[in-house]
């Protein structure tokens, strides 16, 4: 190779919001706390009081869509849910989840949480909550 020659590209891989991506065996990283997020629908019946937004981003799903990985984000508010089988970790703010007929939990940053599928659930959000999520459905 002379010195006017250039080394050939080193391969990229897709960015995480391509679908591609999602379904591909590549590994990447992403910062959370500054990945930027789309707005998400929530059912108006879900929200109990207040405006709370949500917005996420999926960064990875299986072939079949029954594993997903991603980041999601509620601002103030409180809202219900059913969830699906979810382990997330919190990355900022707080809220109080109260199970149907289980307990109550207070997360925050750095706080790992695990739902089951069928829960029940009422979300007091005191602090725009942030996390980063696997469903399994």
């Amino acid at each position: 190779m002379s010195t006017t020659d250039q080394p050939p590209a080193a391969p990229t891989s897709p960015a995480p919001h391509d679908r591609s991506a999602r379904l591909g065996p590549a590994s990447f990283a992403v910062r959370v706390r500054d990945a930027e997020l789309e707005p998400e629908p929530l059912d108006p019946a879900q929200i109990v009081s207040g405006t709370p937004r949500v917005t996420g981003k999926v960064l990875w799903e299986s072939a079949d869509g029954k594993q997903i990985r991603g980041i999601w984000q509620i601002t103030p508010g409180v809202v219900t849910d059913t969830e699906a089988d979810e382990l997330f970790v919190v990355v900022e703010g707080r809220a109080t989840v109260e199970v149907e007929g289980g307990d109550t939990l207070e997360i925050g940053p750095g706080d790992a949480c695990v739902l089951r599928a069928g829960d029940r659930t009422t979300w007091t959000v005191h602090e725009t909550l942030r996390k980063a999520y696997h469903i399994s459905l």
